[in-house]
């Protein structure tokens, strides 16, 4: 075996895997090594999770502490590798506790299936011809999953949308309450149910039968009122109203500014084994419905308090999947005290208002880079070798002279180890 095309390769076990590696990419036994310990997942469950496992990647779980959400304390995981972000959702939440905490809404768990009909020639009349069936077609797609139905959930409603009448498209929405799941396998069962019943009534070729992550009728909200003294006066209150209005009219400011909401977010749905692409998808298409925007809204009430808000798609679920096999994530999911998808939502709308917060304070009142660097560069030191105490000292150091770097590290490491 010379090249990666590896015949075979996933029927064999995770040692001959790793064997077939270390060849190809010339690793050390102690390279090899670094793969051994697969951590609460153990080989087997990490064997049958993915396709072609050779190891586990570690990221450190962090607890986001100070959070009351509807009146609730919570103790918040956070699985990420960059650092201030657990701190900053931290002191976010110890400042929005002055006025109550957080408050958050969330809709009914409705998912979205998408059908795809192509070769109808009479669109607008295809349309007609699918809604005049929609009372079958519930019923066939609730067939699916009588468990859903039993608990409340299940096939709701039918939309059609008719795209480019000069080459027509004819898409099917089915409507899915999936109730505390995320509902994937769910709806995009159904979807393939309902595929050759549409095809047969309109003539229609059915192409694509799939869920969209563009969840618009799954959307939590949640809103904080921030006292204009605690959080540094006036001036603080007017420049977290500027970021935000900046990142409202500016794509490019809105990009980064919406991705520090997300890191709030993404690393409670890492820690609890969510689908944190699927969320991060819907959002930014969210965010782009009419034009990329902030996913948060920033003012000042009549007593001169800040007052954030934010809104976006929130399709998580606390059953199936990884969810409920990954050892570490159901004891995540314990550590959150959550009893629903719903609350899930609420919580995590909350931890991305929180991370915005702090996010576009520190860039009004004294720039990113203070807090964030700081943290930073204990990650320097140690990458420059520092242990101990020396990692401290380095980082300190660093600091000081505002040089944060690998070479400046390993530097002042020779100097404190000389002496």
């Amino acid at each position: 075996m010379t090249g990666s095309d590896i015949q075979g390769f996933y029927k064999l076990s995770v040692k001959e895997r790793r064997e077939i590696v270390k060849k190809f990419s010339s690793l050390e036994d102690n390279d090899l090594s670094l793969l051994d310990n697969m951590g609460s997942l153990g080989e087997h469950l990490a064997d049958h999770m993915i396709e072609n496992v050779i190891g586990v990647m570690e990221v450190p779980i962090g607890i986001a502490t100070n959070f009351m959400i509807n009146g609730k304390d919570y103790l918040i995981p956070m699985a990420i590798e960059e650092p201030s972000v657990v701190a900053a959702a931290s002191n976010a939440a110890k400042m929005a506790r002055v006025k109550g905490g957080f408050t958050a809404i969330s809709s009914e768990p409705i998912m979205i299936g998408q059908i795809e009909l192509t070769g109808v020639t009479d669109p607008f009349s295809a349309k007609f011809k699918i809604l005049s069936e929609k009372s079958k077609l519930l019923s066939l797609a609730n067939d699916q999953d009588p468990v859903l139905v039993k608990v409340g959930g299940g096939a709701k409603d039918i939309e059609v949308r008719v795209l480019d009448e000069l080459n027509p498209m004819v898409v099917v929405h089915l409507l899915v309450d999936v109730r505390d799941a995320m509902g994937a396998n769910a709806v995009n069962t159904m979807a393939e149910a309902l595929a050759p019943y549409i095809s047969s009534i309109t003539g229609g070729r059915v192409r694509l039968r799939i869920l969209s992550n563009l969840a618009t009728y799954r959307i939590t909200r949640a809103h904080a009122i921030f006292d204009a003294k605690t959080i540094g006066g006036d001036d603080a209150v007017d420049g977290i109203i500027e970021a935000y209005r900046f990142a409202s009219i500016d794509p490019y400011r809105a990009t980064t500014h919406n991705k520090g909401i997300m890191n709030g977010i993404d690393s409670v749905l890492v820690a609890t084994a969510n689908d944190w692409r699927a969320i991060e998808a819907g959002a930014h298409a969210y965010a782009a419905m009419e034009r990329y925007t902030s996913l948060t809204r920033w003012e000042r009430n009549a007593d001169g308090n800040l007052v954030g808000s934010i809104e976006m798609p929130m399709a998580v679920g606390i059953v199936g999947g990884a969810t409920a096999t990954h050892p570490k994530a159901k004891l995540m999911r314990k550590i959150l005290g959550i009893n629903g998808a719903k609350e899930f939502a609420n919580v995590l709308a909350s931890v991305g208002l929180a991370q915005n917060f702090a996010a576009i304070r520190a860039l009004a009142m004294e720039g990113i880079q203070k807090g964030h660097m700081e943290l930073h560069a204990r990650n320097v030191a140690v990458s420059a070798g520092a242990t101990g105490n020396e990692i401290d000292s380095v980082a300190e150091m660093m600091v000081r002279e505002k040089k944060i770097r690998i070479d400046v590290a390993q530097e002042m490491l020779e100097k404190i180890r000389k002496k």
